[in-house]
C-alpha cells in the first residue's frame, strides 16, 4: 500500500498539531498548511507549505495529488465577517480546489456548536437541530460552512461535530482562554451544576481524523458503518459525560475560587457519538485524566 499523502489546514493550532502528530504516527506524508516559516510541527513525514489557503491558485497547488484533505482552521476569537471570510470561504475555496485536483476525501473539523442545545433539548444526534440565525456568530458560521460542504459535489466529504476540546496548548479555548476569562472575571465562575458540559480530548479527536484520512475508516453505502461515499456525513465527535459541577470546579480547584451554583435552566442532555462508535472510534482520555491534566497546566 503506498504511503497515503495528507494536506492538513492550520497544522500549528491546537487541533492541527495533534491531526498532524497522529497522521505522522500512521507513516503519512503530511502537507502542513501554516501563515508562517516555521509553524509547522517538525515531525516524521511532515512538510511545511506555507501560504493561504483561501487562495485559489495556492490551494490547487497543495492539495495537488493528494489522498485526502483535513480542515482545521476557524478564527474562533474574531467577528463574524472574519469568521465567514476565513472560516467559510476559505474552506470552501480549498474544499472546490480538492475537487478539481481528483481528491477523494475531505475531513472537515466543524463543532457541536452547531447544534440547538436550549434547555428543553435532550440528547443530541447527528439529526438534532441546528442553531437558528441569531445565535453567536461562531455556531451560525459554523452551521454554514457545513451546509457549503454539504452543496459540494465530487468527493467525500466527513463533518467532524466535537463538543468543548480538552486538550494543553496556549491557543487552547478550554484548558487556556476559558480559565484565564474565569480567574479575571468572577462573573464568570457562575453556573448550573447540573448542566452539560460536553467534552472531548484534542487527542482522540485527531486520532478519529487521522484514521480517516488515511483511509482505516473507509467511506461505505452505511452511514453506520463509515462515512457515506460520496456523501457528506456529519458525526459527533465527544466522550463520556460531565458536568460544569466536573469542568467549572476543576477551575476552581487549581484557579483557588469557589464556584458559584446557581438555579434555572439549563442543558441538561450529551452528545450521542454513536455513530463514530459504529465506525470504529473509542476516546482512550478519560474525564479523570483530562481534568487531571487541566489543572497540572493551570498550578
Amino acid at each position: 500500500m503506498s504511503t497515503p499523502i495528507v494536506v492538513v489546514t492550520g497544522a500549528n493550532g491546537l487541533v492541527g498539531s495533534h491531526v498532524v502528530s497522529a497522521l505522522s504516527d500512521r507513516g503519512a506524508t503530511v502537507r502542513a498548511v501554516v501563515r508562517r516559516a516555521g509553524a509547522a510541527p517538525d515531525l516524521p513525514g511532515v512538510e511545511e507549505h506555507v501560504g493561504d489557503f483561501a487562495d485559489p491558485a495556492f490551494a490547487g497547488t497543495v492539495v495537488a495529488g493528494a489522498d485526502a484533505v483535513v480542515t482545521t482552521v476557524h478564527p474562533l476569537g474574531s467577528g463574524r465577517e472574519d469568521q465567514r471570510r476565513v472560516g467559510l470561504d476559505g474552506t470552501v475555496t480549498i474544499a472546490e480546489a480538492s475537487v478539481t485536483a481528483g481528491v477523494p476525501l475531505l475531513v472537515h473539523v466543524s463543532t457541536a456548536g452547531v447544534y440547538d442545545r436550549s434547555p428543553e433539548v435532550g440528547d443530541v444526534t447527528e439529526a438534532g437541530a441546528l442553531v437558528p440565525d441569531d445565535s453567536s456568530a461562531y455556531g451560525v458560521v459554523k452551521r454554514d460552512v457545513d451546509a457549503a460542504l454539504e452543496r459540494i459535489s465530487g468527493i467525500t466529504r466527513v463533518l467532524l461535530r466535537p463538543p468543548a476540546i480538552l486538550g494543553a496548548g496556549d491557543s487552547s479555548v478550554w484548558n487556556t482562554v476559558r480559565p484565564a476569562q474565569v480567574r479575571d472575571d468572577e462573573s464568570e465562575r457562575h453556573a448550573n451544576p447540573d448542566q452539560s458540559f460536553a467534552w472531548v480530548h484534542v487527542s482522540d479527536l485527531a486520532s478519529l481524523a487521522a484514521d480517516l484520512a488515511t483511509g482505516r475508516m473507509a467511506p461505505a453505502d452505511d452511514v453506520a458503518r463509515g462515512p457515506l461515499a460520496g456523501g457528506c456525513t456529519p458525526v459527533n465527535v465527544a466522550a463520556g459525560p460531565a458536568t460544569q459541577r466536573d469542568y467549572l470546579g476543576a477551575l476552581g480547584e487549581a484557579l483557588g475560587f469557589e464556584p458559584t451554583w446557581d438555579d434555572g435552566p439549563a442543558w441538561t442532555g450529551r452528545i450521542v457519538a454513536d455513530r463514530a462508535a459504529g465506525w470504529g472510534w473509542t476516546p482512550r482520555v478519560g474525564l479523570d485524566a483530562a481534568l487531571d491534566e487541566l489543572r497540572a497546566g493551570l498550578r
